[in-house]
């Protein structure tokens, strides 16, 4: 199971979802997809799928027998067991819920399946999704740039720690933070803590020399992690503090002749001022 979990919009409403590379399907918050069938909040949708999931228990609905439970990301910002559904149960739980909305939200969720589809044979798709994105941000195109090339290098750098072994993600995350600590000198938590970061991605967040020196130490990680051939965490995390370590004297002596620190309390809001010249 691919541990990202991502957000996806119905009327611009959230809904958290994840997709399985080895089943190819995706995996639908079911609290999230209540709670737009019945006009409620998360709180609202919450309560309304616990009464439901026990009438449908008594009647000996398969609904209920074959939920799911994938961890996501909760609105409290914490990582969480959720009950999720596929794009067919989903599709059985909607007539279950009388609702203005069920025909809306199978034509969106027929749509999130062809977009999967579409982006399988065609990855340009997704690349153009984010450039808009970033593009109506306010996002510098220099930025942009720089941020697109980060995606495929961490996706090169989480490819070689799976080759390595590494699959729970919380040993994903945890590898993370020491190849931010390496060659950053914070961790995760005290560098978004520094740029004035809560639940906002980290490298939305990174001016551009920040980038390509994340980007340094990540590729630098996967290059040495290659060159092993034992697996497991322990080999992982050396490659890790490695890779962050090269990344660290880069930054060092780039400070060293320019005067200046890499490491930024500037975030995303600060830095689109600037591109926009605003004061």
């Amino acid at each position: 199971m691919d541990q990202n979990s991502e957000l996806k919009l119905f009327e611009n409403k959230k809904i958290r979802v994840k997709w399985d590379d080895k089943q190819e399907k995706w995996y639908f918050s079911v609290v999230d997809i209540i709670a737009i069938l019945t006009d409620n909040d998360y709180q609202g949708g919450r309560k309304y799928w616990k009464t439901l999931k026990m009438r449908l228990n008594k009647e000996g609905s398969e609904l209920v027998t074959n939920c799911y439970q994938l961890k996501m990301i909760a609105y409290d910002g914490k990582l969480r067991d959720t009950d999720v559904m596929t794009t067919e149960q989903v599709l059985r739980l909607i007539q279950s819920v009388p609702s203005k909305k069920a025909e809306p939200l199978k034509l969106w969720l027929a749509q999130v399946g062809k977009e999967r589809i579409d982006e399988a044979y065609d990855p340009e798709i997704t690349i153009n999704r984010a450039l808009d994105t970033y593009r109506k941000k306010g996002y510098s195109e220099e930025w942009i740039n720089q941020r697109l090339k980060t995606i495929d290098i961490r996706k090169e750098f989480t490819d070689e720690l799976k080759e390595k072994g590494i699959s729970a993600s919380k040993d994903f995350a945890i590898l993370t933070n020491i190849l931010t600590q390496a060659w950053s000198g914070y961790s995760v938590k005290e560098y978004k803590n520094l740029k004035g970061l809560k639940k906002e991605n980290l490298r939305d967040n990174m001016t551009n020399m920040e980038l390509v020196l994340n980007m340094l130490a990540e590729t630098s990680s996967t290059e040495i992690s290659k060159s092993k051939k034992r697996k497991g965490f322990k080999e992982a995390e050396d490659s890790v503090k490695k890779g962050g370590n090269i990344a660290k004297i880069a930054k060092e002596q780039l400070e060293k002749e320019t005067g200046n620190k890499v490491v930024s309390n500037k975030n995303a809001k600060e830095m689109r001022k600037l591109n926009s010249g605003e004061e």
